[in-house]
């Protein structure tokens, strides 16, 4: 897989930068904007250079690992599942942040009871169509926010912003929400993706600016 090579150099960059801050704390029910991030009205794009191409024929999704009851599912058969709305904060490591983005697909906690997560279970590892991978604690996953997206303000998620599914985890940083989402590995212990192995926090929670390792 050929990344953005100049990108994964700014993304070291900025990461030697952080590691010279102090981390700030702050309680997201006093406040909305994490700390050390500003507001954009834009919506940026960042990813790894990679952009594969959709095709609904072809398309799987899988969801595996210390579960009950896997899946292995097709575009429409995705599609088929029972569908939300919710609309939530969006934290990018790189300091913007986003209010009130609206999504709109598969409740993650909806796929937990389909799939029926064993008692071994505590973390889910995310793989992405582009190969990339990034790991969450399952207790994050089941936050009731969190959601399979495939659509964004009404409309099929572009693939610029990882369509046509991604993962969206909005109280973590938002490398934690990978795009592009292929397949979902529930495991017992913890793997670091993709940042993770560069340096980045295991976990990234912007509320404890936990931006590095």
């Amino acid at each position: 897989m050929q990344y953005n090579e100049k990108m994964l150099a700014a993304k070291a960059k900025l990461l030697e930068r952080f590691k010279k801050q102090e981390p700030r704390q702050a309680d997201p029910n006093q406040e909305r904007l994490p700390p050390g991030q500003h507001l954009t009205n834009g919506f940026p794009v960042l990813d790894l250079g990679v952009k594969p191409k959709f095709n609904p024929d072809s398309w799987r999704f899988k969801v595996e690992g210390l579960l009950e009851e896997p899946l292995d599912l097709g575009w429409d058969e995705f599609q088929a599942l029972p569908r939300e709305k919710q609309t939530s904060d969006f934290h990018c490591v790189t300091t913007w942040s986003k209010y009130d983005v609206d999504w709109q697909g598969v409740k993650f906690i909806d796929l937990a009871a389909m799939v029926r997560p064993t008692e071994e279970a505590h973390f889910v590892i995310a793989h992405s169509f582009d190969g990339y991978t990034t790991n969450v604690p399952l207790a994050d996953c089941l936050d009731e926010d969190v959601i399979l997206a495939d659509r964004l303000y009404g409309e099929p998620l572009p693939i610029e912003h990882g369509g046509p599914m991604r993962l969206i985890v909005p109280a973590l940083y938002a490398w934690k929400s990978a795009k592009f989402l292929q397949q979902l590995v529930f495991v017992a212990e913890d793997q670091p993706g993709f940042w993770e192995e560069r340096g980045y926090h295991d976990r990234g929670d912007p509320w404890q600016e936990e931006r590095y390792g």
